[in-house]
């Protein structure tokens, strides 16, 4: 029984030793495995914004229905569009925007003395509101020359006079409205000869 019980014994030792000393297994040359790799990548969604942009960036007036003592000079405004790409929810409460313009003086090419922005002016005409009867086009701005058609807007356009508005930015975001003007140039008869250039500024706020 003690030599059976010492065989046992090295058995177990020789088992333990012969599971310590097992190699590790090895890869077959060749083989191989892969990992799909997977990413969700939502939309970048841009905020709308509100934009003015206009079809041209010049307009020569041609002479109109002259007196003999008064010259006049005739163009139209090119087509100005203001553009909302905003929803409701972009827009702060309470919101109104409006396209406003303004003239500096004509100077001639040839030194000349300059023809004041008080002789322009213009009458706007909204050509797109949108359906909603929002967006209205300004009052018409008469010159320096002529008697005023609304009080005191015989002034030209000196200061900052306005195009097209609405008082509900919210209502109409998503939207986009055009709007053009009848501009004229009134001088005295006796005005100098030669080539003038003003530059009529549009500025959209809100």
């Amino acid at each position: 029984m003690k030599n059976q019980h010492k065989w046992l014994l090295a058995a177990a030792a020789a088992l333990t030793a012969s599971v310590a000393l097992q190699a590790p297994a090895m890869a077959d040359p060749g083989d191989s495995t892969s990992v799909e790799v997977t990413v969700d990548i939502e939309e970048i969604k841009e905020p709308g914004v509100l934009a003015l942009s206009i079809a041209a960036d010049s307009v020569a007036l041609a002479e109109g229905d002259s007196t003999l003592e008064t010259r006049e000079f005739l163009g139209t405004l090119p087509t100005v569009t203001v553009t909302d790409t905003r929803t409701m929810e972009e827009v702060p409460a309470g919101s109104a925007w409006a396209v406003l313009g303004n003239a500096t003086d004509f100077a001639g090419n040839s030194g000349q003395a300059p023809i004041s922005a008080g002789h322009l002016g213009w009458k706007p005409h909204l050509i797109d509101g949108g359906e909603t009867g929002l967006v209205a086009e300004g009052e018409e701005v008469v010159t320096v020359l002529d008697e005023p058609t609304q009080p005191g807007n015989n002034v030209g356009l000196v200061d900052q006079e306005l195009l097209v508005s609405t008082f509900d930015s919210g209502s109409v975001a998503g939207g986009a409205f055009t709007v053009n003007a009848d501009l004229f140039l009134r001088t005295p008869a006796d005005v100098a000869a030669g080539s003038y250039a003003s530059t009529l500024t549009l500025s959209l706020f809100e």
